[in-house]
């Protein structure tokens, strides 16, 4: 290892090394002489003022199994040690075919009901429908009041924002957004936020892809809107992108032990990012994932730095 650069490491070894360095998992234990695992880092929700933490979990394609002790094992260790680690946020739609239920059962079985901060999403056309899948969403995930309820990819926004708003004054939903996952639809998210009255909105953002930075991040900031971040790592994209490359030394600084927390600290370290949420099915990788939400965060000039040196691979 030289003084510029060390290998990055596996997410095996990480988790070796995560309680040593402090930045395992909260109620895991550590190693005989160390310092306790460093907190989650969490961010205000504007418009209430609660609190989250600032990883979260997605669950498309990874937690779309069946009902099977072996398929639904990942998932159910990645949920035990996410709530463990005291994050909360999980977010799902019925797009991703059985997740919701998938995360209603397992909630239940692991005595989470009424712990986790439940995120889901209305993607349907009309008033009627649009009811009938939201009060269906949350039945299969075992609750009678969701946290954030979002319009997914800003299908019939407008009926269902309507929707929201009485659900909301019903206290059926606590939180109501909007989301998207592509830059093709910047210009309508923009709208949307600029004129309707939501409390989070949800798109793609990471170290690549920065096209948010132009104005939606502005925009979230200046009308008060969480921001959940999704394709934190462009799929898997930017894992292809570094792999076989050296993780740089500097990343120290930062409390960094691997790409993946590389790549949530550059998100994380954005005033306007409330939650980033990567999905995954294995646990290795949501402990690694969890280690992003801890520790020291860039400041503006590491984040060029750490954005330059990605560039260059």
């Amino acid at each position: 290892m030289n003084s510029e650069t060390f290998h990055a490491i596996s997410r095996r070894d990480v988790l070796r090394g995560l309680a040593a360095a402090g930045l395992g998992l909260a109620g895991a234990g550590t190693a005989e002489g160390t310092s306790p695992p460093k907190a989650l880092i969490e961010r205000a929700i504007p418009k209430s003022g609660e609190r989250i933490p600032a990883v979260g979990l997605g669950t498309w394609r990874t937690f779309d199994v069946g009902a099977g002790e072996t398929e639904r094992a990942g998932p159910r260790e990645v949920l035990k040690l996410f709530a463990a680690a005291g994050a909360r946020v999980v977010d799902s739609s019925p797009m991703y075919g059985r997740a919701e239920t998938v995360v209603g059962d397992l909630a239940a079985e692991l005595g989470l009901s009424g712990k986790l901060f439940l995120a889901t999403k209305v993607w349907t056309s009309g008033r009627r429908a649009g009811i009938a899948q939201m009060e269906r969403s949350m039945k299969r995930m075992r609750t009678a009041k969701l946290d954030l309820m979002q319009v997914h990819n800003l299908m019939d926004w407008e009926t269902h924002l309507d929707t929201l708003a009485e659900w909301k004054k019903a206290g059926k939903v606590r939180y109501v957004g909007i989301t998207h996952y592509t830059e093709s639809a910047y210009d309508e998210l923009e709208e949307v936020m600029a004129r309707a009255e939501i409390d989070f909105v949800q798109f793609n953002y990471n170290i690549i892809r920065r096209e948010a930075e132009q104005r939606l991040l502005p925009l979230a900031k200046e009308r008060g809107i969480a921001v959940l971040v999704n394709r934190p790592f462009m799929g898997a994209g930017l894992f292809d992108r570094v792999r076989g490359k050296q993780l740089p030394a500097w990343a120290r600084e930062i409390d960094c032990a691997s790409w993946a927390q590389f790549f949530l600290k550059f998100i994380l370290s954005h005033p306007a990012v409330t939650c980033a949420i990567p999905a995954t099915s294995k646990p290795k990788h949501a402990l690694d994932n969890l280690g992003g939400g801890r520790g020291r965060l860039p400041d503006a000039k590491m984040r060029e730095r750490m954005a330059e040196h990605v560039g260059k691979l």
